[in-house]
């Protein structure tokens, strides 16, 4: 099959979107600023585990431009994620509001919450990889 796994998403916004953004991705879901290509807008290049997964890609003039997305239909960004009691412990110190979602008759335990633009984020953890099993 030639398609393998998701390989990044970007997140069109203003100039000034781009500093809350920033601090959202890096601070709370803790990924990594990188290497970036020489690009006609500001942004940024987030890593996890070295593979480039969120772009930042300044570009808009205006919020107005945000307020019609051409891919309004995404309804959430997943994220395979690890070690879920230090997570809530991290979104509990910086106030960040989530709501969980373990799946019944599934290994999965989900966290939902919501970047400064009000994208929703899941962040999945397979309980079976993590510390003691259950939540």
């Amino acid at each position: 099959m030639p398609v393998a796994a998701l390989h990044h998403f970007t997140i069109r916004c203003t100039p000034d979107d781009l500093p809350p953004l920033f601090d959202f991705y890096t601070r709370v879901m803790r990924l990594e600023p990188g290497a970036r290509p020489e690009v006609p807008a500001p942004g940024a290049w987030l890593y996890a585990g070295g593979q480039p997964i969120v772009h930042l890609y300044a570009h808009l003039a205006t919020p107005d431009e945000v307020a019609q997305p051409v891919t309004g239909h995404v309804d959430h960004i997943s994220f395979r994620a690890h070690g879920l009691t230090e997570m809530r412990e991290h979104l509990h110190a910086l106030d960040v509001p989530f709501a969980e979602a373990p799946i019944p008759g599934w290994d999965i335990h989900q966290l939902f919450l919501h970047d400064p633009r009000g994208m929703k984020i899941e962040m999945t953890f397979w309980m079976n990889d993590e510390e003691g099993g259950a939540p």
